[in-house]
């Protein structure tokens, strides 16, 4: 009889082992599921985020142009900054000017 009793103990731990180890693995599976739609989410946040980068240096290049535009058509506010940027331009045009010259 003691043996019995020690084989159905066994098989009890051993059922109850089956079915922990199943519930892990359906644990697992579910976690790595999550995972790869965290991972999806992550590669999207980066990709949208480049395109809001490189949408934010569009709109300063815009912005810096339209200053210049404003302070070429008498803006007291950026003046000196055009008036620097159209001699640094005179300048590059007399160096090819040099250049071609030669």
């Amino acid at each position: 009889m003691l043996n019995i009793a020690c084989m159905s103990e066994i098989i009890e731990i051993v059922d109850s082992l089956e079915n922990k180890i199943g519930k892990l693995l359906k644990k697992l599976e579910q976690e790595r599921n999550i995972n790869l739609k965290l991972q999806e989410e992550l590669a999207n946040s980066k990709n949208e985020n480049k395109d809001l980068a490189l949408s934010v240096i569009k709109w300063e290049e815009k912005y810096e142009s339209l200053k210049m535009a404003n302070s070429m058509l008498g803006s007291n506010e950026n003046k000196t900054e055009a008036k620097l940027k159209i001699n640094t331009l005179i300048r590059e045009i007399d160096q090819c000017i040099a250049q071609l010259s030669e």
